[in-house]
């Protein structure tokens, strides 16, 4: 399937050639898992996409809002792939937020310095048993 002549193409591929996932399998477990949408409403991996579509995708903390700009089932550079697609301008300024939020509420969580010892592990699962 030549780039130019595709008016259609699997979502799993689209993806996989956009560079949202880094295999195709990993692409279709997120979409039976329901991390991709199209339209709003949760869609199957063969589900054909096209020109100006609009996808909601969400990879760890982000969610991603983007228009589909062409189509490709060929995994190329990442300045091709980010040709593919476009991000709507909301849905940076809300990950961008999401973002600043997180890094400030990182320091607020105290973390411990190091993993636990031995001992103290033990300790730990003898309070936890006998609570």
């Amino acid at each position: 399937m030549s780039d130019l002549r595709a008016q259609k193409l699997r979502l799993d591929k689209w993806l996989w050639a956009a560079r949202f996932f880094k295999t195709r399998s990993l692409a279709k477990a997120a979409i039976e898992g329901g991390k991709v949408h199209l339209g709003g409403q949760r869609v199957k991996v063969s589900r054909e996409i096209s020109v100006g579509d609009t996808l909601q995708i969400r990879q760890g903390w982000d969610e991603k809002v983007i228009t589909v700009k062409a189509l490709s089932d060929q995994r190329r550079g990442a300045p091709e792939a980010q040709a593919l697609y476009e991000e709507t301008a909301d849905s940076l300024e809300k990950r961008e937020a999401e973002a600043a939020a997180r890094k400030a509420a990182g320091g607020m969580i105290d973390r411990p310095a190091n993993r636990p010892t031995k001992k103290q592990r033990r300790q730990i699962h003898r309070f936890k048993d006998s609570s």
